[in-house]
Parts: C-alpha cells; sequence; structure tokens
C-alpha cells in the first residue's frame, strides 16, 4: 500500500461525522469503517479507515487504505483489528497517557 496522507484536519472531521452517527459500516467487536476525503478527491475516491471506538469518547484509527488499493480487509485482518479494539478500548486513561507520552500513540481532535 502507498502511504496515503490524511490530515489531521480530515481525521477529526471524521470523528465529527461519527459522532453524529454518520458511520460507513459497524463490523462489530468496536470496529467501524469510514470514509474520509482526500484532497482534491472526496471522500468517493478517497481513503477508508478502520476505527476503534467506543462511539462515545475514544476514537482510535487504526488501520486505512485507499479505495482503488483494495477492495476490502480480510476476515483474519478484521479479527485482527476486533483483538487490537478490545485492546485500546480496554486501556485506563494513565495507561493512555502513558501511550501518548512513549510515542506508542498520538493524539489528534484535542477538543474532543
Amino acid at each position: 500500500m502507498r502511504k496515503t496522507e490524511l490530515s489531521d484536519e480530515a481525521l477529526c472531521f471524521a470523528v465529527d461525522e461519527m459522532i453524529q452517527g454518520l458511520i460507513d459500516a459497524d463490523l462489530g467487536g468496536g470496529v467501524v469503517k469510514k470514509r474520509v476525503g482526500l484532497s482534491g478527491r472526496g471522500k468517493r475516491g478517497g481513503a477508508r479507515t478502520l476505527v476503534a471506538t467506543n462511539k462515545g469518547n475514544r476514537w482510535f484509527f487504526v488501520y486505512g487504505f485507499e479505495k482503488n488499493d483494495r477492495a476490502n480487509i480480510s476476515d483474519d485482518e478484521l479479527e485482527a483489528l476486533k483483538d487490537l479494539a478490545e485492546q485500546l478500548l480496554a486501556r485506563t486513561g494513565k495507561q493512555l497517557a502513558e501511550a501518548l507520552n512513549d510515542g506508542t500513540l498520538s493524539e489528534i481532535c484535542h477538543d474532543h
């Protein structure tokens, strides 16, 4: 997969939409799919992101791909993402702060 530049602004806009219920697909296990527009291409020609979420105050972008690079993810990949979602969503505030501090995670949309 080639590297796609998704801006923090585009990802934060996607979170705002998801908070309003605009999720493209709920894949179960705390994983949702959300289309995100790329500069000059909009959502239709943009990226697909997979997000680990509690649909409340935690939104972790865990995987992304361009539609023209692949149609979807495999069942095995989805199971691995569900496991990752479970781990991320179970973290305490202190554990998240440590992951931010050591660079394991990075934070965007600080006002959410």
